[in-house]
């Protein structure tokens, strides 16, 4: 993606507004940024109906497994001491996360607050486009839909949106609630476009994002937001899936 791409989107997104409602413009005419509760639509050029997975996946990014997150150039990023570890077993295999609070502390306390709620458990990874997001984090079985409108404010920029690393998807400034993407390669320019916030990363198991599957027709917000599990049964292609995520002693 060329950075002029991303400001472009950035622009479109102040013309309209942070708070963009479902439906919206936003959500139609900029459908490379990883948003929450607008509604998804499919990828130009993919058909709206479900199309069969390709048997070759694409190959995703090289996970840096030197720094726990790459520092962005020119900015004083803080030390990352403190590493939170979750495991994620998903219908393509199991993912081992690291969460670093030090990074940003804010989606760090929330994504561990909603893997210990069970919150992830049986939900599906709605959104992949494969070179860029697998994007996952609707819930709306009773108590835990009562997340989804529960915003936490946006954390400072310091690191790389590199392959395997985790951000909120948002629909505006301090709107992160529960939706989270993973990057598939290196997506810094979202710090620009809107302040993506990298706060952890796969370092097990990311080879085997790459299999998830690309169901357009799964990426329905409004329709996963009314009743996730009954839409997706009622799908011909079935989006892969988070069987469970725990906090790791």
């Amino acid at each position: 993606m060329k950075i002029t791409h991303y400001l472009a989107g950035f622009a479109f997104m102040a013309l309209v507004g942070c708070n963009a409602p479902q439906g919206s413009p936003y959500s139609q005419n900029s459908p490379d940024i990883p948003t929450e509760n607008v509604t998804l639509q499919p990828t130009p050029n993919v058909p709206a109906t479900p199309m069969p997975h390709p048997q070759v996946a694409f190959v995703p990014g090289k996970v840096n497994m030197k720094d726990k997150l790459e520092p962005l150039p020119g900015v004083k990023a803080p030390k990352l001491k403190k590493v939170v570890k979750a495991k994620f077993q998903t219908t393509q295999g199991d993912l081992l996360m690291e969460i670093y609070p030090e990074a940003a502390p804010n989606a760090s306390k929330r994504f561990i607050e909603l893997i210990k709620a069970g919150y992830y458990d049986k939900t599906p990874i709605f959104r992949v486009e494969p070179a860029f997001v697998a994007q996952f984090g609707i819930n709306s079985k009773p108590k835990m839909i009562e997340w989804k409108d529960n915003n936490f404010k946006d954390d400072p920029s310091f690191f790389h949106l590199g392959p395997g690393t985790l951000a909120f998807a948002k629909a505006g400034p301090d709107t992160n609630s529960t939706q989270v993407f993973i990057n598939y390669n290196d997506n810094s320019p979202l710090v620009q476009q809107g302040n993506f916030t990298a706060f952890g990363k796969v370092v097990k198991g990311f080879e085997s994002t790459a299999k998830f599957r690309q169901v357009p027709a799964a990426g329905d917000q409004q329709r996963l937001w009314m009743d996730t599990e009954g839409f997706i049964k009622s799908l011909p292609e079935k989006p892969d899936s988070i069987i469970k995520a725990v906090i790791l002693p």
